[in-house]
């Protein structure tokens, strides 16, 4: 298989496997979501921990263990994935699948806006349009609708803080997850343990099915970073970033046609502000892509 072919093959399977995560996710309805946080965390810091294990990557591990800086870098970035990873868990179980996939739509143009706000990048009219529309987009679920959808927004602003974190962390993509993951570890430690004490836990010897689930949570957290980070050698950035919308568009669609969330015209309308300011944005990234490509040629 080509290089190219590969890298859109992982790709795909890695912002699939994301997209369909609330239809996982909603088998935990009936468990608090933060017990379901703490196996998440559990579990995947058990299986990162086996492939450094087996790939003898425990050097890159031992390295980013040893520099302090780093390690405030990546206790900040484990804080705001974990508060990511709890927030999308609540909404899946309270039926709130349509806010969570507006999150993942808006989350490219809170990127770029706090690009803006932080690292002070320059934005080009497209991309300021498109965040001006999106922001008109949210002031209409405000005012037409008479919500303001927190849960899209607490989503968005969070893994786009993260990114920002981690873009800034001389760390690969496995190691660093082992690390976020260790840290959150001995919190949810004390919790598992508290649970069981109070005879609520839902991890049992020999395990049920509830008990498989909880455990393939942690592969399933860690496998799509896998498969993206691959895919992030072997295709180009604008690629990647339009393969981006396969994640939101799965959450959209398995929300109204397989879990079976109201969609009116209200909303259709608040979406309908998005999706144009993410039409504005891609063409404004395809303009200065082949900007770039014709003064290279230059």
């Amino acid at each position: 298989m080509k290089k190219t072919q590969l890298g859109l093959l992982t790709g795909f399977l890695a912002y699939a496997i994301w997209g369909f995560f609330p239809l996982f996710f909603a088998l935990f309805r009936d468990l608090a979501s933060l017990e379901v946080l703490t196996h998440r965390v559990i579990w995947s810091f058990v299986f990162v921990t086996c492939i450094i294990v087996v790939s003898g990557r425990k050097k890159h591990l031992l390295e980013a263990l040893r520099s302090p800086k780093l390690l405030k870098g990546l206790l900040l970035s484990s804080t705001l994935v974990s508060t990511n990873w709890l927030i999308f868990i609540w909404a899946v179980a309270q039926g709130r699948v349509l806010e969570s996939s507006l999150g993942y739509f808006i989350t490219p143009l809170v990127s770029v806006f706090l690009a803006r706000a932080i690292l002070k990048e320059h934005l080009d009219p497209w991309r300021q349009s498109a965040i001006f529309l999106a922001m008109a987009g949210l002031l209409w679920f405000l005012f037409m609708i008479g919500y303001l959808p927190w849960v899209s927004l607490a989503l968005a602003i969070t893994f786009g803080l993260y990114g920002l974190v981690r873009k800034q962390l001389e760390v690969d993509t496995l190691t660093g997850l082992s690390v976020e993951t260790a840290i959150m570890l001995p919190l949810a430690l004390l919790y598992w343990s508290y649970l069981a004490q109070q005879g609520q836990s839902h991890l049992v010897l020999p395990p049920d099915g509830m008990t498989l689930l909880l455990m393939i949570s942690g592969v399933l957290t860690a496998l799509p970073l896998l498969l993206f980070a691959s895919a992030a050698k072997k295709l180009t950035l604008s690629t990647l970033g339009f393969m981006m919308y396969i994640n939101p568009s799965l959450q959209f669609f398995s929300a109204i046609y397989i879990l079976g969330e109201a969609f009116d015209q209200q909303q259709f309308i608040g979406f309908c502000f998005i999706w144009c300011a993410l039409l504005l944005f891609i063409i404004g990234s395809l303009r200065r892509t082949e900007k770039e490509s014709w003064q290279q040629l230059r």
